[in-house]
């Protein structure tokens, strides 16, 4: 069912896509948690056939109108496309058909326009949307989707971890939150909320990282403001920790 930051994104989805929508739903901190202060709203939508080039920059357009502005409550939209064919069977690494998120806004306004690629963090969207069944439109995930491989998702969320150490000056909070989320993934086979995986991860990290995670959830649920100044040489131990954590998990 619609929600008030989504019942304005069916009928942009049905006039851009056509008749190829399958069906819509929800993943991320809306189904896990219910949305924070930080939270996106993750849409996951499933098509027929590939989008063509028109209707990937129309979309594109769309969005740019509408992600982070007063329409959505101020909250940035995180919006994927996938072909059913590409997912259904599952094989890896899944395709990512389209991908809109705000971090890449500055591309979009020069002219990006998304196209189809490998996309391995699709296994654990996919297990959200799955786990979630939040349908906006059409029928349940389950229906659309097959499960993700234990293995496959594992592979997945440890294929972003040098990525993310790649833009930790620039997005601290997201990227430590998202390495206690891979870490807990890891460990206990759960994808947990951003403040969930920081409460399992907390307790068992040394004492001198604990208040860098715990000011990045404090931030994340709005309780406290992003400001790093005294915690800055702190910040790459910790996620250096992260990473060592994360890597004695691997397959």
């Amino acid at each position: 069912m619609p929600t008030p930051h989504t019942q304005h994104l069916l009928p942009l989805l049905h006039r851009t896509l056509g008749t190829t929508v399958l069906g819509i739903c929800l993943h991320g901190s809306a189904t896990l948690c219910g949305l924070r202060p930080h939270s996106d709203i993750d849409v996951l939508v499933v098509v027929r056939d590939s989008m063509t080039h028109p209707q990937r920059r129309a979309l594109v357009q769309e969005l740019l109108k509408v992600s982070g502005t007063s329409v959505t409550d101020s909250r940035p939209v995180e919006l994927i496309v996938v072909v059913q064919d590409d997912i259904r069977p599952w094989r890896y690494p899944p395709t990512c058909d389209f991908l809109y998120g705000e971090w890449l806004r500055d591309d979009y306004e020069r002219g990006l326009v998304p196209a189809r690629e490998p996309m391995p963090d699709l296994a654990p969207l996919l297990t959200m949307a799955l786990n979630g069944d939040a349908p906006l439109y059409g029928p349940p995930p389950a229906e659309l989707l097959d499960p993700v491989p234990h293995d496959d998702l594992r592979r997945a969320v440890v294929a972003g971890v040098p990525q993310l150490v790649a833009e930790l000056d620039t997005d601290t909070r997201n990227v430590l939150l998202t390495l206690a989320r891979v870490w807990t993934t890891l460990a206990t086979g759960a994808i947990r909320s951003k403040d969930a995986a920081a409460d399992w991860a907390l307790p068992r990290l040394p004492a001198e990282h604990r208040p860098v995670l715990a000011h990045a959830r404090a931030v994340y649920l709005g309780e406290q403001t992003e400001d790093w100044t005294s915690l800055r040489g702190g910040v790459r131990s910790c996620a250096e920790f992260l990473v060592r954590a994360i890597d004695g998990h691997r397959l």
